[in-house]
């Protein structure tokens, strides 16, 4: 199983990012996705989720009606388009899986770092 994140980068208050989420190792389909950040000096925060077919997503409150998770099964890939971006909003974003085989294991991506600066 691999995860691998890219489109951090440093943005501007009130900017936009897409982060992207290529997995594979797996079937990518069968499984829902999610996002995860961590703040410097913060625990670990679930962002977003979003489930194996795409009809159903979760969003923590502080990210409702500004970040929106989506995937495409075909690419195998999952997406957090994340607009108006805060300075709160600073922090390393990964993305997880979770998947069954004997039992549940969680996969992690590397991380993408998010600034988000004037």
């Amino acid at each position: 199983v691999q995860l691998v994140e890219s489109g951090g980068g440093l943005v501007q208050p009130g900017g936009s990012l897409r982060l992207s989420c290529a997995a594979s190792g797996f079937t990518f389909s069968n499984y829902a996705m999610r996002w995860y950040r961590q703040a410097l000096g913060k625990e670990r925060e679930l962002v977003a989720t979003i489930t194996s077919a795409g009809g159903n997503t979760y969003y923590v409150n502080s990210v409702k009606g500004r970040f929106t998770i989506s995937r495409d099964n075909a690419k195998n890939t999952v997406y957090l388009q994340m607009n108006s971006l805060k300075p709160e909003d600073t922090a390393v974003y990964s993305c997880n899986a979770q998947i069954f085989t004997d039992r549940w294991y969680d996969y992690w991506g590397q991380g993408t770092q998010v600034t988000v600066s004037s």
